[in-house]
């Protein structure tokens, strides 16, 4: 019997330790989404803060890009909004990252003073709250891949949706079919001939293709997984376009299945090129972390320019000639690696796309919200 009652009084205290236990870890569970939801309203708050001292006008156009943590790219960003506000009269303009990582390392100084981003969803509640009438979402992705149909099916649609109950009736009603989504770089078939017209004749590149050297263009690409239809084809498309100008073009990317650098490689190689200069350039809006790193690193050797070294070839990644650069602290006497924003001809296939997009408020192709949505 003592033995009994002695086992019982073990199991009663290991139930209490497993109680506090149980507590202890629901505190924890309630304080971290408290300080999620804490670190959620201060970051809306200060949206709503940026939105309502900018605000000058009833319609808004807000550029979203991935994001990145690199100063040229903060400067290139800098200079579309620019472009944005110069070609937009009576719109506000503001820019948005996608990216988690990128918001979070920007707003951490990692390899540049810190700054601070927000994601669209904040961007848009802080939109709605300010009572715009017009909404226009412009990705300024190069592809119609997972950033973009993430932007337009998540962040876009979840505001149209009304989600977390921000706004009114009256608002949702007054909103219905005045907000559009503006296409990437590349999302329509016949953006890829423009822009392979435009490269091609981008002095820069020119002068390399004109010396009789060869042009490499990488680009981000979407994991083959994922069933983003007229997203990768876009790398294939462009590079048999600008290969119809001259065949000394190729495109490949960092994350597209069968088209990486040594995919390129292998092309450059089946078309009698195993030898020479190769200029390599960006395909994305930014020079970011891919630029510089996947693509420019020589003491990678999983790098492009370590890769087509050892190919045999004589490769390039900055350029001393480039004619608009974005970077302020750019520094001539130094190489400099461009992107397609930094372009003022590829960020009027952008504009266009919005101009497009803005040609849709009011019609059946704008976006309507469930409130006012037909059975």
């Amino acid at each position: 019997m003592k033995k009994i009652k002695t086992l019982m009084l073990a199991m009663m205290a290991i139930m209490v330790c497993a109680a506090f236990t149980a507590c202890g870890s629901d505190d924890d569970n309630n304080n971290n989404q408290q300080q999620k939801q804490s670190n959620y309203d201060r970051y809306q708050q200060a949206v709503n803060n940026i939105v309502n001292s900018q605000k000058s006008s009833s319609k808004v156009i807000l550029v979203v890009a991935f994001g990145s943590t690199w100063e040229q790219a903060y400067d290139t960003f800098d200079k579309v909004v620019s472009d944005y506000k110069a070609q937009f009269p009576g719109w506000d303009v503001f820019l948005s990252f996608s990216s988690a990582i990128c918001i979070n390392n920007a707003r951490a100084g990692e390899n540049v003073e810190p700054r601070d981003f927000y994601d669209p969803e904040h961007f848009l509640t802080a939109i709605g709250l300010a009572g715009y009438k017009q909404i226009v979402v412009q990705s300024l992705q190069v592809i119609p891949g997972e950033e973009y149909r993430r932007v337009r099916d998540s962040y876009v649609k979840d505001f149209m949706n009304n989600r977390n109950g921000d706004f009114t009736e009256a608002y949702m009603h007054s909103i219905d079919k005045q907000v559009v989504v503006g296409v990437p770089l590349m999302g329509e078939d016949n953006d890829v001939d423009k822009l392979a017209v435009i490269l091609n004749n981008e002095s820069d590149i020119k002068a390399v293709i004109n010396a009789g050297g060869t042009v490499a263009f990488m680009g981000h690409g979407n994991p083959e997984n994922y069933d983003y239809y007229g997203a990768n084809i876009r790398y294939t498309e462009l590079e048999q376009a600008l290969q119809r100008l001259n065949p000394h073009y190729f495109v490949g990317t960092v994350d597209m299945e069968d088209n990486y650098v040594e995919n390129v490689i292998g092309r450059m190689q089946d078309n009698g090129i195993t030898s020479g200069k190769v200029q390599l350039y960006p395909l994305m809006s930014i020079a970011g972390d891919h630029a510089h790193n996947d693509m420019a690193d020589e003491e990678d050797e999983e790098s492009w320019i370590s890769m087509m070294t050892t190919a045999g070839y004589d490769v390039a990644t900055y350029e001393s000639n480039f004619a608009e650069p974005c970077w302020k602290k750019y520094n001539a006497a130094e190489g400099y690696i461009p992107a397609l924003a930094e372009r003022s001809k590829v960020r009027a296939l952008w504009i266009a796309h919005t101009r497009e997009a803005i040609a849709k408020l009011g019609t059946d192709e704008a976006l309507s919200t469930p409130t006012t949505a037909t059975e």
